[in-house]
C-alpha cells in the first residue's frame, strides 16, 4: 500500500479542486472519486479538469440504483424525517458515496481519503465515520481541519487565484451567494445570504420545483404501488400507463410530476450533530410525495399500538442517519426498514 496514496471525495467544484492540486503539491498521488447520484454534471469537463490538476486517475461512479435501492427507498420505509422536516436528501447521499469511494479504495489498495467538507457542517462527520466503519485503515486527510492549508486559504478569493495558477477554469460569473448540493432526492441551498433567518429564500433560486404560485390549478393524480413497504410502481392518472421499471426512473417521473406541482419545497433551521444551528432550503418533490404516501399505507396496515412504537423507532433511525452513523452496527451497509 502505497504510503503517498490517497482518494479524494471530488465534486469537481472549486473547492475539491483546490484540494487536489494541493495534495499533489504535497507530493500524494491522488485518485479523483465523484459519485453520480443523479447530479447535473458535465462529466466530461470533470474528468479533463481533474487529470489537468494532476490527479493520476478520476473514478466517476453511477450510484444512481444503488442509491435510490439501498438508500431511498429504506429512507421511505422507514419514515425517516428529521426534527420533523427534513427528508435526509444530502444525509442519505453521504453513506453511499462513503460506499463506492471505499470500494474504489480497496481496489487500487489506497492508504488514504480526503474530503473537501468544512469544519462548520455535518458531511465531515458522515464521511469520516463512514469511512472508518467500512475500512478502518484508511487515514483521514481533512484539509479544513489542516493548519496549513487554512492558512493559505482563507478565503474564496485565495481559492480562485490558486485554482487560476494551476490553469483550472473559474467561471467568470460571480458565486452564487448561497452553497448547493443536488442528487436525485432533493437540491439543498444554504449558507451566505441564506444565514439570515429574515431573509427570504430568492424567487428563481429553485431549480426542481415550479413555484407554487405558477404551478397548475388543476391537481394532478397519481397512483403509487408498494410491495412490502417499498415503492415499485407508478401511474399518472386518469389515462396514463403504469410505469414499473427501475427504481430510478421511477424516482425521476415523480420528480417531475410532483417538481410542476411545485411540491415539496421547506425552508427551516435544523439543529446540527456538531452543535450549530443551520438554516437549509430545499425542495425533494418525489421523496416529499413518496413520504406521505407511505404515512397513508401505514396507517391502513397497522394498528394504533403498532404506529406509536413506530414513532420512537423512527426518530432514532434518522438520528443514526442524520449523525453518519448508518454503517454504526457491523455488517450494517444500510438501514433497517421497518
Amino acid at each position: 500500500m502505497p504510503a503517498n496514496s490517497v482518494i479524494l471525495a471530488y465534486s469537481g467544484g472549486l473547492d475539491t479542486s483546490c484540494i487536489l492540486a494541493w495534495l499533489v503539491e504535497k507530493g500524494f498521488q491522488v485518485t479523483a472519486y465523484l459519485a453520480d447520484i443523479g447530479q447535473e454534471e458535465d462529466y466530461v469537463a470533470v474528468r479533463k479538469n481533474a487529470l489537468l490538476l494532476g490527479a493520476k486517475e478520476i473514478v466517476i461512479d453511477d450510484l444512481k440504483s444503488e442509491f435510490v435501492c439501498e438508500f431511498a427507498w429504506p429512507g421511505v420505509a422507514c419514515g425517516l424525517r428529521y426534527e420533523g422536516r427534513y427528508l435526509l436528501g444530502t444525509s442519505l447521499a453521504r453513506p453511499v458515496i462513503c460506499k463506492g469511494l471505499v470500494r474504489a479504495a480497496l481496489e487500487r489498495n489506497i492508504g488514504h481519503f480526503a474530503h473537501g467538507a468544512t469544519g462548520k457542517g455535518n458531511d465531515q462527520v458522515r464521511f469520516e465515520l463512514g469511512c472508518a466503519a467500512l475500512a478502518p485503515h484508511l487515514k483521514a486527510i481533512v484539509p479544513w481541519r489542516d493548519a496549513e492549508f487554512t492558512r493559505r486559504f482563507k478565503g474564496r478569493q485565495d481559492l480562485i487565484a490558486y485554482a487560476k495558477a494551476k490553469g483550472f477554469p473559474v467561471p467568470a460569473t460571480p458565486a452564487a451567494p448561497y452553497s448547493t448540493d443536488a442528487n436525485l432526492l432533493h437540491i439543498s441551498y444554504e449558507s451566505g445570504m441564506l444565514e439570515d433567518p429574515a431573509v427570504s429564500a430568492p424567487k428563481g433560486i429553485f431549480n426542481m420545483t415550479t413555484d407554487p404560485e405558477d404551478a397548475p390549478d388543476v391537481a394532478q393524480d397519481i397512483e403509487i404501488g408498494f410491495e412490502k413497504g417499498l415503492p415499485t410502481s407508478v401511474k399518472v392518472l386518469p389515462d396514463g400507463a403504469e410505469v414499473s421499471k427501475s427504481p430510478v426512473e421511477l424516482f425521476t417521473i415523480l420528480n417531475a410530476v410532483a417538481g410542476k406541482h411545485g411540491v415539496g419545497r421547506i425552508d427551516i433551521v435544523e439543529n446540527r450533530f456538531i452543535g450549530l444551528k443551520s438554516r437549509g432550503v430545499y425542495e425533494s418533490p418525489g421523496m416529499t410525495v413518496l413520504f406521505l404516501a407511505h404515512l397513508d399505507l401505514e396507517t391502513f396496515c397497522l394498528d394504533r399500538e403498532v404506529l406509536k412504537a413506530m414513532r420512537g423507532l423512527k426518530d432514532s433511525m434518522t438520528d443514526f442517519v442524520y449523525n453518519g452513523d448508518i454503517f454504526k452496527n457491523p455488517g450494517k451497509t444500510k438501514p433497517l426498514n421497518i
